[in-house]
């Protein structure tokens, strides 16, 4: 028999804290939204793929009370923030010097979907704060010394549902507004725009591994 400590209305205010907190702007949301804007939907639902993912692995580490060892990968955390910004610069540059004429052709669609997901998925797992937000924001909702495994499937599909689905909001408004813009001129300058936000997006996770950020 499924066994839960969660009450409905800890899992809904858990599930609206979650959309209010994944609909501010922020590093991920740009991630999304200029995916999106680059290369479609699809793409930007991918990037929110990977944000999710992330965020499932801190839920759980967070859940299981496994903080500690995180904070004990200290150096592996500091070496997935500068592969996960050098990869955002690079995207961020191709995407700069694109053919704006390829940007919805199927060849980039099918080569581009996994550094869609991991452009999300290494923003994301870059950022070592977030098993200690999920560390401080869960007891608010959930006692976790009380979790059960119904409890963390039950948290994971919040997480997807409240995280996830509003990335993919942004996603959909990124890709219906770059639609707009037909001519080749139009779509490089959105090439270009997305590829400076995928280039900012990167140094800023770069400058968040130096000691004095």
């Amino acid at each position: 028999m499924l066994e839960t400590t969660l009450s409905l209305a800890s899992i809904l205010a858990l599930l609206g804290t979650l959309i209010v907190l994944a609909v501010i702007p922020s590093v991920s949301v740009l991630t999304v939204s200029a995916r999106a804007a680059a290369f479609g939907f699809t793409h930007g639902m991918f990037a929110a793929l990977g944000i999710v993912i992330a965020d499932i692995i801190f839920i759980l580490l967070a859940v299981y009370g496994l903080a500690l060892v995180a904070e004990l990968m200290g150096e592996q955390f500091t070496l997935i923030k500068y592969i996960g910004g050098v990869y955002l610069v690079w995207l961020g540059i191709s995407l700069w010097r694109a053919d704006a004429r390829a940007r919805k052709t199927e060849a980039i669609r099918q080569s581009s979907l996994g550094s869609s997901f991991l452009s999300g998925f290494l923003v994301t797992l870059g950022d070592q704060k977030a098993i200690l937000f999920y560390l401080g924001f869960f007891p608010a909702f959930i006692d976790l010394s009380l979790m059960t495994p119904t409890d963390t499937l039950i948290v994971i599909i919040i997480a997807i549902i409240g995280v996830g689905g509003a990335k993919l909001v942004y996603a959909w408004l990124a890709d219906r507004a770059s639609l707009l813009f037909k001519n080749t001129q139009a779509v490089r300058g959105i090439n270009m725009l997305a590829g400076g936000v995928m280039i900012a997006v990167g140094m800023f996770l770069l400058a968040k591994t130096q000691p004095w950020i």
